[in-house]
């Protein structure tokens, strides 16, 4: 990944606007991901084994995953539309270099209704999924994350 190419005291790279999104990630707190979150959001993701759907839901689990991330710059941004694409380097559970791309599309008073976290590559993945089963163990239901074979 080389070094961060994030400005001084952010997380997004030149060029990258951020936004309710990327400054969420800066909180790492449910209430700054809820404010940037319709009430019926949908998540997806290789990290989850199906569709996450509701604001307070997807909240936990986004600033759960925020506080995972040791590192992490928004790197190149591009809008079409309601659709907001993003992509990002991470650095996660001691060190271990994730890369990633997140898809956000919003409704007309400017909400997220479905946001989609890709991360690559996949051992990284997998251990993220797992870690994050881990560390939510108890508020979502248990088979939402990956469960590595003892």
């Amino acid at each position: 990944m080389g070094e961060s190419t994030a400005r001084p005291g952010g997380n997004t790279a030149p060029g990258v606007e951020g936004g309710v999104w990327t400054r969420a990630f800066a909180a790492r707190e449910e209430d700054a991901f809820a404010d940037a979150l319709s009430q019926d959001v949908v998540l997806e993701g290789p990290t989850l084994s199906r569709p996450v759907r509701g604001r307070e839901e997807v909240a936990l689990i986004m600033a759960t995953a925020s506080r995972v991330y040791e590192s992490l710059v928004f790197t190149h941004e591009a809008h079409h539309g309601d659709r907001t694409y993003v992509e990002w380097e991470a650095t996660a559970l001691g060190g271990t270099a994730l890369l990633g791309s997140t898809i956000l599309v919003r409704d007309g008073e400017g909400r997220i209704v479905k946001a989609v976290v890709q991360h690559r590559p996949l051992p990284g993945l997998l251990a993220f999924s797992a870690e994050m089963g881990r560390l939510l163990v108890g508020q979502v239901d248990g088979d939402l994350f990956h469960r590595p074979v003892e």
